[in-house]
């Protein structure tokens, strides 16, 4: 697979902060996991990995799930909030999300413009406490949004949520098998964790 490619970078530090813990996969949900096995879980949102909610009852385990995940990672800490929008082109869109633009990356390179596809990543800080992203997260269980990541101000953390459950990126192996151990109902069947 052809990794995207940095087009724009709007905060230096935080993309050197990035590619010091996490330099084999760019700061991008849906592909921060492949290469950190050794630190990765993977936690599905719904009883018998179920992808989408159906009703009220079903949104509420899933933000329970979030929202429990997150305070373990996160309680009382500042996090950075990565959110993404795509063009096809590399200036930022119009509308995007009230937070800082970090990075531009060219994720699609094809000979046709109309074609091609740059994802703008954006970050704000915010102290986490629980239910301030339910609204987000809530978008995120309907696949309304993407590729959102929450880290702690280092980056030694990283809680992907994505429609269907979260993956979690953490210091070692231990505390990976500590939090797999403590949620193990929320676990895949898969062999391998998906």
């Amino acid at each position: 697979m052809r990794l995207p490619r940095l087009v724009h970078d709007a905060q230096p530090d935080l993309t050197g902060l990035w590619r010091s813990r996490w330099p084999a996969a760019p700061p991008i949900g849906h592909l921060v996991g492949d290469p950190y096995g050794e630190v990765w879980v993977r936690f599905h949102s719904l009883p018998e990995s179920k992808r989408y909610p159906d009703d009220e009852g079903e949104y509420a385990v899933v933000l329970e799930r979030y929202n429990t995940v997150l305070d373990e990672l996160f309680a009382g800490q500042d996090v950075h909030l990565v959110t993404s929008a795509w063009t096809t082109g590399p200036d930022l869109p119009r509308r995007r999300p009230r937070a800082g633009h970090w990075q531009t990356l060219l994720v699609t390179d094809d000979p046709d413009p109309r074609f091609r596809t740059h994802q703008h990543l954006f970050v704000t800080r915010r102290t986490w406490r629980r239910g301030c992203l339910d609204r987000l997260l809530r978008a995120v269980a309907d696949d309304a949004v993407a590729d959102v990541l929450i880290t702690d101000t280092l980056m030694r953390r990283v809680h992907h949520p994505y429609d269907g459950g979260a993956d979690v990126l953490l210091t070692g192996p231990g505390e990976r098998d500590r939090l797999r151990g403590r949620h193990a109902d929320w676990l895949s069947r898969h062999p391998d964790g998906f």
